[in-house]
Parts: structure tokens; sequence; C-alpha cells
């Protein structure tokens, strides 16, 4: 997955990363927000979820302690990140900021 994620997130469109896991609560909690996000948000947003469990490597490389995690990268650099559910006004909001 590596080698996928790097041109994922290498690239001049936003790219919101959530970092979640099967068996988490609040990232079953964290999905539908996101569906509702990316209807309001269209291609000027793409959305990747990352399966912690799956992608240890990868979750250890940025350092994801808590799931979900969610971050946002533009250009491959981390523009912002934050573990927890976040409500829909709040994460659109954050992603114009950085359109």
């Amino acid at each position: 997955m590596k080698g996928n994620f790097a041109n994922l997130i290498n690239n001049d469109q936003l790219t919101l990363v959530d970092f979640s896991a099967e068996w988490c609560g609040p990232c079953k909690m964290l999905a539908p927000i996101l569906k509702q996000v990316k209807d309001e948000m269209g291609d000027s947003l793409k959305i990747v979820k990352i399966d912690v469990d799956k992608n240890q490597n990868l979750a250890n490389t940025y350092q994801v302690r808590g799931v979900p995690t969610l971050i946002f990268f533009k250009n491959g650099e981390q523009l912002w990140r934050k573990s927890g559910v976040l409500q829909k006004g709040e994460i659109v909001q954050l992603a114009k900021s950085f359109l």
C-alpha cells in the first residue's frame, strides 16, 4: 500500500485520509458523515479510508495512535490532523480553507 498511498497524497488535489478500523465504533459513526462531506465537496476533495489493522506500517509512519484519525494532505504535505469524530460542517469548513 505504501507506494500507492504516496501516489494518492502526492498531487495537488486535497485529500482527506481517514485512518480507521473495522472494530472501531466511532469510525462507524464517522463513515456516513464523510459520505455527506464527499457529496457536498464533490471532486474538489478526495477521501481515502485506510484500515490501520491491514496497513500497520502506514499507521506507524503517520504515528496514528487512535482511530479514527483524519489527516488532510495536499502535494504530499500534511496540512492538518485530528483524532475523533468531527461533524460534517467542521470537516467541510476545514476542507474549504485548504482549497
